[in-house]
């Protein structure tokens, strides 16, 4: 009996072992869902215009980021770009600063003001992410003389989840690539090729890296369309930053900051449909010169798309956080991040959005010599 009772128990901790992805492939099949259109004539993320004359945003031909992908380099100026969730690496060896976003294709300047690309940045061959052309609000941090390459993929063949007359889950993961040099190719570190770095029935988007006391941590967001109030929350990875190494921990919820207003309250639909909820997007962990901790992240609120700042009153990443009681940037400004130019001035780079016309990138100069971040004047390279 002792024996049966070992081998069950041996059993049932082999199957809790497995990665999160192979546990999911043992579910039933999932039916998608019913999800509720918006009202006609509504205005959103995602969605046309209902104002005449207002300003479109230009077709343009989708390139991926894969190093695979055929693709004309050019060399234009900032104010000429159109993108979403940009952000700069300034690596100080090349005196390059390096320039991704959503749709992860690198651009390169030695100026911040004429810009080269976009380059292909990724190999992914012979993983999950092969052939998947978008990613979103991709990142490049180096660690000890190698380069990181954050960024999110959705697979919308493999439906994960079911949110009953609500929303239809697909596999949506922030993954972390590894190479030797700032303009890639970035190749996946865990020699699973069907690793997720969470859940695998989780909506992830947004993961950064972040140290604190030596230790790697990965800030993500646990999408508001799958739990309808949007967390922040983070995991420690490995050395290597190859996996999760904890259990995720939340560090609040979108509906903390006043500031953020519940979606359709406000007047948002978000592709197409009615979703209630709170968003968070896009976090960034940042010391001021003080050594105060803050995190830069996004919503929708009076001003549509919104920048906010919370404050860790510990001055850990564990917090608690307090949110601001004001966005940061308002009037339709979101998604931003902050970095250093070689000559010491401390901006931030944002999208920003006129009308329903494309997202541009936009910076504005920081003060961080106190305890918070004071917003200065745009800044024209």
């Amino acid at each position: 009996m002792n024996k049966i009772f070992y081998l069950v128990s041996l059993l049932i901790l082999s199957y809790a072992l497995q990665p999160a992805s192979a546990q999911a492939a043992e579910k039933k099949q999932l039916v998608p869902t019913v999800t509720i259109p918006a009202p006609e004539g509504s205005k959103g993320f995602g969605m046309p215009s209902s104002e005449s004359g207002a300003k479109k945003a230009p077709v343009m031909r989708w390139i991926g980021p894969s190093v695979t992908e055929p693709r004309e380099i050019i060399t234009t100026t900032f104010n000429e770009l159109s993108m979403s969730d940009p952000f700069i690496y300034a690596d100080k060896n090349s005196q390059k600063y390096y320039l991704t976003s959503s749709g992860g294709s690198i651009y390169t300047s030695k100026d911040l003001k004429s810009w080269t690309g976009p380059y292909g940045a990724i190999d992914v061959r012979g993983t999950w992410m092969e052939g998947l052309m978008f990613v979103a609000a991709a990142e490049i941090h180096e660690v000890n003389g190698k380069y990181y390459y954050a960024a999110t993929w959705t697979d919308r063949k493999e439906l994960v989840d079911v949110v009953p007359r609500r929303y239809n889950v697909y596999r949506n993961q922030t993954q972390i690539l590894v190479s030797d040099k700032p303009e890639g190719p970035y190749k996946h570190i865990n020699p699973d090729p069907n690793y997720d770095y969470l859940y695998h029935d989780w909506d992830v988007i947004d993961g950064t890296i972040w140290y604190e006391n030596n230790i790697p941590y990965f800030i993500f967001v646990h999408e508001w369309t799958q739990i309808i109030d949007g967390t922040m929350e983070y995991v420690k990875l490995s050395p290597d930053l190859s996996r999760t190494v904890s259990e995720p921990v939340c560090l609040f919820r979108a509906s903390e900051a006043q500031w953020a207003l519940e979606m359709v309250g406000n007047g948002e639909m978000t592709f197409g449909m009615k979703l209630p909820g709170w968003v968070t997007d896009g976090p960034q962990l940042f010391r001021t010169r003080t050594g105060k901790l803050g995190m830069l992240w996004s919503s929708w609120g009076k001003g549509r798309y919104l920048q906010g700042v919370a404050y860790s009153t510990s001055g850990t990443i564990d917090g608690p956080w307090v949110q601001e009681e004001n966005p940061f940037v308002d009037n339709n400004s979101g998604h931003g991040m902050l970095f250093t130019t070689f000559e010491g001035k401390r901006l931030l780079v944002i999208h920003h959005v006129e009308g329903d016309g494309a997202r541009k990138p936009l910076f504005f100069e920081i003060d961080d010599s106190g305890d918070k971040l004071i917003l200065g004047k745009r800044y024209n390279p």
